[in-house]
């Protein structure tokens, strides 16, 4: 694990932000508390971080900063999604999802006038997958019907989506640390999506 982890005098000449700046946004909560993890060290304590997540991080609070204030940024990080309600034209005009894939999720769910957040995030993801070419339409309904199911567990802050397939059986699981899932041998994992991830993609296109 500790490959996976950066330190703290390390994170701050990598990206060259300032030790106040740091805390600043941990106080604002634009960097979850869990992300401070600390190790004894030969020279004692230390302050970790996970790295890909950090920099990941990071890169988007100095990208969004100059555009958005750093409460209106702790919003967008934060699992609160509002009272977010959008029609089918808003959606469209707004570049969240294609007509092609909205007109396949009206065809699954029935007619729908006005979207809530949850919906929505459901549409992007779908989106993703689909232009990514790694699911087709009918394994699109088996990701719909995993979101639906278990949207309250996707809040997690690690909270993943996961397909599989093997021998041309394809299967979707909701998973909350995927470190420690472990499948049959010829199981090919096809995709691995942060839900965290995609919501902060999208409050950041609804913003």
């Amino acid at each position: 694990m500790i490959n996976d982890l950066i330190s703290k005098k390390d994170l701050l000449d990598l990206t060259s932000i300032s030790y106040g700046q740091l805390y600043r946004w941990k106080r604002k909560n634009l960097i979850p508390e869990d992300w401070f993890i600390r190790k004894s060290t030969f020279t004692g304590q230390e302050t970790f971080f996970p790295k890909e997540k950090m920099l990941e991080r990071i890169e988007k609070i100095q990208s969004m900063k100059e555009n958005l204030s750093l409460d209106e940024l702790a919003d967008m990080f934060s699992p609160s999604v509002g009272d977010v309600r959008l029609n089918p034209d808003e959606l469209l005009k707004r570049n969240i999802v294609s007509k092609s894939v909205l007109d396949f999720y009206l065809a699954h769910y029935g007619d729908i006038q006005e979207f809530t957040f949850e919906r929505i995030l459901e549409l992007y993801i779908l989106e993703k997958l689909l232009q990514s070419g790694e699911i087709n339409l009918e394994e699109g309904k088996m990701v719909l019907q995993v979101l639906n199911d278990h949207y309250k567990e996707g809040q997690s802050a690690h909270s993943q989506l996961l397909f599989i397939r093997k021998l041309g059986i394809s299967s979707c699981l909701m998973v909350s640390n995927e470190e420690s899932l472990h499948f049959e041998k010829g199981t090919r994992v096809v995709v691995v999506l942060s839900i965290a991830t995609c919501t902060e993609e999208l409050k950041s296109r609804l913003l």
